[in-house]
Parts: C-alpha cells; structure tokens; sequence
C-alpha cells in the first residue's frame, strides 16, 4: 500500500464476478489466469512489472502505467475465453522487439501472432427448411366423412351381407394380384439371359500374293550359313587371295 505513493506507480482493481455467468465456468477461468502453481501469474508479474493480486471476484495490479494496461487487457480476454498465454507470447515478442533501437519507430504488426478463436462455429444448417405457406383468410375444405365416401359410392344403401362380399371381393382381388407378383419375381430366375452374338473372325485378305519362291531361297540361304561362319563364296574368295600372296612371296 505503501508504493502507490510513489510517483511512477499506479494501482487498478478489475471487477471480474460479472463478466461470466455461470459459477463454474468463472472458476475454472479464473485458474487458468493462476495457471498451474501460480506460474501463469508469476510471467505475467514479470512481463509487466507489476504485482498482481487474485482474490474473490477482483484482480488487484500494483505498477507501472503501461504495465497495467496490459494486465488490463490479458485478464478481460481470459475471462472472454482466450488463453492468457497467447496474450504472455505477444508481451514477450514485444519485449524483445522494444530492446532493437531500429524497430521502436517501426510498427510491430508483422512480428506479433495472429491467434484465431477455433472454439466459435457457424450454425449448421438444418436439413428440413420449414417453409412458411401463404396466408389465406379462408379455412380449408373439411375432408370427407365415411358416410360422404359411402353415399358417394352407393356403398351407404347396400345391406350388410352386400357389403361383407365387396370386402371379401376386394381382399381377394388384392391377394391375388400379390400373388400374381411374386410368382413374376420367382419366374424371373429361369428365364435364360441374352446371348451375345459370335463375331466372325474376317477371312485374311486374298488380294497380297505370297512370293514362295523367294522365301525358298532365304531358307536354303540360311541352311547353308552356320552360326558366327563366314558365307561359302566368302571363303573361296579369302583362300585365293592368301594363295597369291604365298606365290608372291
């Protein structure tokens, strides 16, 4: 209590019992800006420079001006469900940028994180749209009575024996047509598929000739040739050229 007489020293008490509603919640809110063991507390105490007090439903900060802003700033947003460590990495980034004599004039936006809110969705949209139907000032037709049906079809005068036979007439009539159905479904079974039709190879073109004489040839040709031998006319040649080098020597 003492240090707030000081001149480079300010004090500010948030309220935060209002901001949430629900009991639990607000607690469990409350912790996360503790953190576990008090050491989200302690970084924040040492990024701003202020001693900062979580009693009941306030956060009393004692410190510098622009310390408390933040501390401000980073208590509102955890009680709106940001996590106050997003906030911490923002101050630290900041703290080291302050200590560059050449970014202090610059603007910082490009250096801080951009944190996006993952826990808010789009309302899904429902798959059955009710769709309002135009007014009318006239009610609907009432629907028609047994009686109406009856009197309609002559049904209403016949006597109650009559009347038990058209039931009857009518059952029978249904049962045979879902009899006629599923004797349908079970022929269906022995009815042969489709066969599809032989494609006829075509016959091979008769207009190329085959010359056989000349395959004749290449097949003596080949008969007479060993493998890796030099051809007959070949070596006749090669023995008469050696002969007259002998003589000429």
């Amino acid at each position: 209590a003492v240090r707030i007489l000081q001149d480079d020293v300010a004090c500010d008490i948030i309220k935060i019992g209002t901001l949430v509603r629900k009991r639990d919640t607000f607690i469990k809110r409350r912790g996360r800006l503790l953190g576990p063991k008090g050491s989200t507390l302690k970084a924040l105490e040492l990024l701003t420079n202020c001693y900062i007090m979580v009693q009941g439903n306030t956060v009393s900060a004692l410190g510098p001006f622009s310390g408390l802003k933040e501390v401000r700033k980073v208590v509102l947003d955890t009680m709106k469900n940001i996590h106050p460590i997003y906030n911490i990495k923002t101050l630290m980034i900041k703290r080291e940028l302050s200590k560059d004599p050449e970014l202090r004039t610059q603007s910082w936006d490009r250096f801080l994180p951009k944190f996006k809110r993952k826990n808010l969705k789009k309302r899904k949209e429902p798959k059955k749209k009710n769709t309002k139907k135009e007014y009318t000032p006239f009610p609907p037709p009432q629907p028609e009575s047994q009686i109406d049906k009856e009197l309609a079809s002559g049904e209403y005068f016949l006597k109650e024996r009559q009347k038990k036979r058209k039931r009857m007439e009518e059952i029978k009539a249904k049962q045979a047509d879902a009899l006629k159905k599923r004797q349908e479904e079970r022929n269906k079974a022995f009815i042969p598929p489709k066969e599809k039709p032989v494609v006829k190879s075509k016959k091979a073109s008769t207009e190329k000739k085959i010359d056989i004489e000349a395959i004749k040839e290449k097949v003596k040709n080949a008969k007479k040739k060993k493998l890796g031998a030099l051809h007959v006319e070949e070596v006749k040649l090669k023995m008469a050229a050696d002969e007259k080098k002998k003589k000429k020597k």
